[in-house]
Order: C-alpha cells, then sequence, then structure tokens
C-alpha cells in the first residue's frame, strides 16, 4: 500500500529551490507559543521576568541563526524537522523553567551548543559516507565509552547507591549513553545495509516465517542481547538495554522481513527482564511499583503516584502554567515532565505533545522510503527515527504506569544536557538525509 505523505520535500527538479516560508510560519507560531507563555510565568513571578526574557532570547537567537543556515546550506531539506524539533526544546525550556529554573538556565545554555552540532552535522557534505565507511572505529568508540562508564562512572547527586551513568569533570557531566545510542544506530545501519541484499533474500525465500538458520540473523541478535545484559548488570541502566534491544530488533526486522526476529527479541527482553528483576533492586522496585503502586503510595510508590495524581488533575484543558502542582513529584523536570505537561496543559497538550512526537517519526520514515534505493541512507533513517520513537514511548508509557519505569528522558522536552544534544544530533542527520533524497 502506497502511503501519499504531504511534498514538504522537493520530489524532482534539482533547478527548483523550495520555499523556506513553510518553516519560517512554524518558528514563528512556536515563538507565538512561548511566548505566551513566559508572559504567563512572569506575571505569576515578576521578580523572574529578566530570567525569562534571557532564556526566550536564546531560543530566538538559536531559531533564527539555524533556519538562515540551514536555508543558505540545505534549500532542499525536509521543512518540518527544524519547527519540530525547536518547538519541542522550546516548549521544554518553558516547563523546566516553571518546575526548577536553576535547571532551566542550564539547558538555555545546552540548546545553543546542541544546535551548533547539529548544523555541523547537517551541512557536512561527507558526514553520511563517514559515517558509513568508518563504523568499527565509532562502533569500538562506543564500546570505550561504556567500558569508562562502568569504571568510572559516577552520578551527579553524589548517590553512590543511584547508578553510575554519568562521566565528568568538575561539575561538567555528561551520559555517555546518549552518544552511544546513535553510535549504535549508524553501525546497525552500516551492517544491515552492507548485510541487506542478503538478508532479504533469505527472508523472501522463508516467506519470513521460518527459523533463520543464517549466523547474518541470529548472531547479530545474541550480539546485541549480549551487549545489554553487560548494560543491565554492570550499571543498572534499564532503560538504555531495552532501547537498543528494541530498536535493533525493529532494524533487523525491517532489512530481513523474519516475523521470528520480532517473536525471538520480545523472548530475550523478557528474559532479560526477569535476570535483572532477580538481581537488582533498583529493577525489582521499578516492577513492583508498576504491577501495584497503591500500597506503598506514600513510599517507594510516591512518585508514579502523583504522576497519575497529575494526569488526573489536569483534565481536558489544564491547570493552566503555573497552577498546578507537579513539583509534588520527584524529579519531575527530567523524568517526569510529561506528567507536569499534562497537569499544566491538559489532554490538549498530551495529544500536542504525542502528534509532535509522532510527526517527527513519520517525517523519518518517509525520509527512509525516499532512499530505499540507497540501504544505508534508508536503515539510518529508520534507526534514528526508531531510537526517538521508543524512548518516547518507554518514558510516556512509564509515567502513565502502562510498562515499569525506565528512568529515561522524554527527548527535546526534558531536562538534560546529554539527552539534548544527541537528540539535535539526530535532527541534524535526518535533515541531512532529507536533503540527500
Amino acid at each position: 500500500m502506497n502511503i501519499d505523505f504531504p511534498t514538504l520535500i522537493p520530489s524532482g527538479d534539482d533547478d527548483v529551490v523550495p520555499s523556506a516560508l513553510p518553516e519560517r510560519i512554524l518558528l514563528i507560531l512556536a515563538g507565538l507559543f512561548l511566548c505566551i507563555n513566559y508572559v504567563a510565568l512572569a506575571l505569576q513571578r515578576p521578580d523572574e521576568w529578566w530570567s525569562y526574557g534571557l532564556v526566550l532570547l536564546a531560543w530566538i537567537v538559536a531559531a533564527v541563526g539555524g533556519h538562515i543556515i540551514l536555508s543558505r546550506t540545505l534549500p532542499t531539506r525536509d521543512l518540518l524537522i527544524f519547527p519540530l524539533v525547536m518547538f519541542m526544546s522550546g516548549w521544554g525550556l518553558v516547563v523546566i523553567d516553571r518546575l526548577a529554573p536553576r535547571f532551566a538556565d542550564r539547558q538555555a545554555i545546552w540548546l545553543p551548543l546542541a544546535i551548533l552540532v547539529m548544523l555541523a552535522v547537517a551541512i557536512y557534505p561527507n558526514v553520511l559516507r563517514w559515517l558509513r565507511n568508518y563504523r568499527y572505529l565509532w562502533l569500538l568508540t562506543g564500546l570505550a565509552l561504556l567500558l569508562a562508564t562502568i569504571a568510572l562512572g559516577r552520578n551527579p547527586t553524589g548517590d553512590t547507591s543511584a547508578p553510575q551513568l554519568w562521566l565528568g569533570i568538575g561539575n561538567l557531566n555528561f551520559q555517555p549513553a546518549e552518544l552511544l545510542k546513535v553510535i549504535l544506530v549508524v553501525f546497525l545501519a552500516s551492517y544491515l545495509a552492507e548485510q541487506y541484499p542478503a538478508l532479504r533474500a533469505e527472508g523472501l525465500a522463508a516467506d519470513g516465517r521460518s527459523l533463520p538458520t543464517s549466523p547474518r540473523v541470529f548472531g547479530p541478535i545474541l550480539l546485541m542481547w549480549s551487549l545489554c545484559i553487560v548494560v543491565l548488570i554492570w550499571q543498572r541502566d534499564l532503560g538504555t538495554a531495552a532501547i537498543f534491544f528494541i530498536v535493533f530488533s525493529l532494524l533487523l526486522y525491517v532489512a530481513s522481513g523474519y516475523t521470528f526476529v520480532l517473536i525471538g527479541g520480545a523472548v530475550l527482553l523478557v528474559a532479560a527482564g526477569v535476570v535483572a528483576y532477580s538481581l537488582f533492586d533498583v529493577v525489582s522496585l521499578r516492577v513492583d511499583i508498576w504491577i501495584n503502586p497503591w500500597p506503598e503510595s506514600d513510599g517507594r510508590a510516591f512518585q508514579i503516584v502523583q504522576s497519575l495524581q497529575a494526569f488526573a488533575a489536569g483534565g481536558v484543558f489544564g491547570q493552566g502554567i503555573g497552577q498546578g502542582s507537579p513539583t509534588f513529584i520527584p524529579v519531575v523536570h527530567s523524568d517526569f515532565v510529561f506528567a507536569a505537561i499534562a497537569e499544566e496543559y491538559g489532554l490538549l497538550g498530551v495529544v500536542v505533545v504525542l502528534c509532535s512526537i509522532g510527526t517527527l517519526l513519520l517525517r523519518g520514515i518517509r525520509i527512509a522510503t525516499l532512499n530505499q534505493n540507497q540501504a544505508f541512507q534508508g536503515m539510518l533513517a529508520i534507526g534514528l527515527s526508531l531510537l526517538i520513537g521508543v524512548q518516547s514511548l518507554l518514558i510516556m508509557g512509564g509515567v502513565l504506569r502502562l510498562v515499569p519505569l525506565t528512568g529515561v528522558t522524554l527527548p527535546y522536552f526534558s531536562y538534560g544536557g546529554s539527552s539534548l544534544l544527541m537528540s539535535f544530533v539526530i535532527a541534524g542527520l535526518l535533515l541531512r538525509l532529507s536533503a540527500e533524497t
């Protein structure tokens, strides 16, 4: 079945340069949304108006600068991607500023840096060839970061009993798992693109139903499952391990067409979860409060219960920015920012978040379909889109108690410099891929 997507990527004549007007209009609308929200916050906290103004100015400068540079260097890019990520990151700034102002200042510093990195990735003409040709170097770099985190990792809170997932110098911390996610997607896209003809031929010959016998299929599955077990055992990071394996399984299914890949991947993921539940208190805690949080609503399950109450309090239209009580939720500006949006913007805000992330996912899939004759580009676009989609679903499902909490951030919205930086790297790669279709 052919899907007719809206045409915001030119499809034919190279001599026709598309107008950047749609992108400009969307950025203006996003800016107006942020201005209205910051005015509402300033009316409630008059002493903080100058801080809000500086954060808003940082966003405007980043948006205008990014738009001008992209218009001059990538005129044939997808015109929805940059406004979408700017809208989501700007909205995230507003929510963080309302919940934890001192963290908003840090996020406002990370945002221009993230956009500069995005632009560097997007406009560098050989970035895709560079990523594909040096995939093993990237993989070794990622594994080295993983080992360094296991050996030298720390937690910014200073809690030695919590997972030590950060590397840093002084007060500057970076979470290598965020970079490792992108590195693994690049490596897998390159590997699967190389193996694509053989994988697709085997999948079609078996009609995708019989058990695969080729090492090309079950070999990578076992390798990736082993890597996820390492992440679980040494870092106790259920979220990162789940994202790795789910995205990989979906990518391998796209490349091979084997239904067994999805079934086997689900079985291995559940098996890893059972192992983690029996070995680690942090995993067993999250599973226990997912199954039945109410007996411990004032103790271990306080966070998830407060999140559910925030969703209930939001109703359809929400309490209004600054009018709710989402700060009762511990670490609300990071893991539970989606619950804060639900309380103060209501069901309407939740739908807008879902549509924004869903639209970015669909644009990535469309870029992949336009690159279907170039296996690496197509697999990379699918993988990056799945990375954003899977991570978003895991954290949104977690705060709604649909799945156990995983501790990952909501891309573009949550506080976290590492997460924001790598989310914009993904946007930059999608922009580069869209310009080459």
